[in-house]
């Protein structure tokens, strides 16, 4: 329903930084929660983090609380990842997701995203 489109992907050295954006098209940003997920190879898509729709409320996996930070742009339709003090641990795939339901900030429901990003890698060298 919104087209996603992933950048910013790569590779970096423990306790680097990249910055993910996820840039949408086709339904006005401003109605979608979006939020980043990753997997790993052999793991479940795991939440990472979310932001309401407007920008005011941020929710985060305790793995990466106090290191990743989203943010949005409402003007620009671009949500970003920003993560620091990155951890081999982080490697995965990581997408961006919009959702239309307000509580999907929690990331506890996948399936009230149903819009989702190509996915870009993410590798974290020790």
């Amino acid at each position: 329903q919104v087209e996603l489109v992933e950048s910013g992907g790569g590779s970096v050295q423990a306790g680097g930084s990249l910055r993910l954006s996820c840039a949408a098209s086709g339904r006005p940003f401003s109605n979608y929660v979006m939020g980043w997920f990753r997997q790993a190879p052999g793991k479940e898509r795991e939440f990472v983090a979310a932001i309401s729709k407007r920008g005011g409320s941020t929710n985060y996996a305790d793995s990466v609380k106090g290191r990743f930070t989203i943010s949005r742009d409402n003007a620009k339709n671009t949500v970003y990842l920003q993560m620091n003090s990155l951890k081999p641990e982080d490697t995965a795939t990581y997408y961006c997701a919009a959702s239309a339901v307000d509580s999907a900030i929690s990331g506890v429901w996948r399936g009230s995203y149903t819009s989702w990003a190509q996915g870009t890698q993410v590798t974290v060298s020790s």
